[in-house]
């Protein structure tokens, strides 16, 4: 996560992307760790499978229930939970902390198992989805509200559903593969007058792509 001096410090009226809340979680994640770059396998399976529990509900629903959610799901290891079988699925169907869906829990159980094939094929899940940032000629000149609100889905996100898809992956769609590259700094896509734009475009600078 990023330091505090990264974070919107206007006290008077700091100037971010439009959000749909002022709530000050989501105010946090978004100075602190929307958009900064991440490699790390687990950080990257709880990515996918949040965006999966996301699928027909607002990233706010998630983000205020994500502490209960590492909980449920072993911090998110992507080892232990390939490991749960039908008597988790049960456990984690009665947790009201979480959004009980069948669906989406055995999704993310499976979802596991095919990280784990994934790590074995590329060394690391930070290998495989870094290698879908897209090129700068895929990106606008300039990121706009205008421009997000008319490319929910990219090039690169629908490669990466797509290479997804072939190995099997569930709830991987190219909408919540574009969220999960803004979450995951592969683009960056706070708008041009945020506040903290310019500090995710230094980590993006100093980042260490993963390779093979």
């Amino acid at each position: 996560m990023a330091q505090d001096h990264d974070r919107c410090t206007d006290a008077i009226a700091p100037r971010r992307c439009p959000l749909p809340t002022q709530d000050p979680r989501y105010l946090s994640y978004h100075d602190c760790e929307w958009g900064r770059p991440v490699s790390d396998d687990r950080k990257l399976y709880e990515k996918v499978c949040l965006e999966g529990f996301q699928a027909g509900l607002s990233w706010s629903t998630i983000l205020y229930r994500r502490p209960a959610f590492r909980l449920a799901f072993s911090d998110f290891d992507i080892d232990a939970v390939a490991a749960y079988d039908e008597r988790d699925v049960s456990r984690l169907m009665k947790n009201p902390g979480i959004i009980r869906n069948r669906r989406k829990i055995t999704a993310s159980i499976h979802n596991a198992r095919r990280a784990q094939a994934l790590r074995e094929e590329f060394g690391s899940l930070g290998v495989f989805f870094w290698s879908f940032e897209p090129p700068q000629d895929e990106r606008p000149v300039a990121v706009t509200s205008e421009w997000l609100r008319e490319n929910p889905v990219t090039t690169a996100s629908t490669a990466l559903a797509k290479a997804l898809k072939t190995r099997d992956w569930r709830f991987v769609g190219p909408t919540g593969m574009y969220a999960l590259m803004q979450a995951l700094g592969m683009v960056n896509d706070h708008v041009q007058h945020c506040c903290v734009r310019d500090a995710c475009e230094k980590a993006r600078d100093r980042f260490d792509r993963p390779q093979l």
